[in-house]
């Protein structure tokens, strides 16, 4: 199957995003004191760095370019982790309402990439395992956010 330059344009933006979302995820644990949500944002900043590794891999396996860095687009879209408000406030409730708001977002933006019927297997069959992360994730932040209410 073809790997197009619109379906490398989708993978790249999710890439990127996954980069920006680790960086979020990393300045969470920062500042944060409670350790299980320390531990949990720091994990979440690994599995993203795993995403971005896969996903800029499965680029590369079709000849496309992957791009580096965050985003301008990500940067619109990480607002869920660069509130300045909600970090010095070190309100840990508005930073876990600020990382479901996120992870709904990029559950469905993977949702729209792997409904494309021309994505290849390989591709999809990665989307799918990270999309499915991120809903356990999803999951696991509103458990966060009933436990510290």
């Amino acid at each position: 199957m073809k790997y197009t330059e619109d379906i490398s344009k989708r993978v790249n933006n999710l890439l990127e995003k996954n980069y920006d979302a680790e960086k979020g995820y990393k300045k969470a644990a920062e500042i944060v004191d409670n350790n299980k949500l320390k531990q949990f944002f720091n994990e979440q900043a690994q599995n993203r760095y795993d995403f971005g590794h896969q996903l800029k891999s499965e680029i590369e396996n079709f000849g496309e370019t992957p791009d580096k860095g965050g985003s301008a687009k990500g940067s619109m879209h990480r607002t869920w982790m660069d509130i300045k408000s909600t970090f010095t406030s070190n309100d840990e409730q508005a930073i876990l309402e600020e990382v479901k708001t996120g992870e709904e977002a990029a559950i469905e933006e993977y949702n729209e990439v792997i409904n494309d019927t021309t994505l290849p297997p390989t591709t999809q069959k990665i989307l799918t395992q990270q999309r499915n992360n991120v809903q356990t994730t999803l999951q696991n932040a509103k458990n966060f956010e009933a436990v510290l209410s």
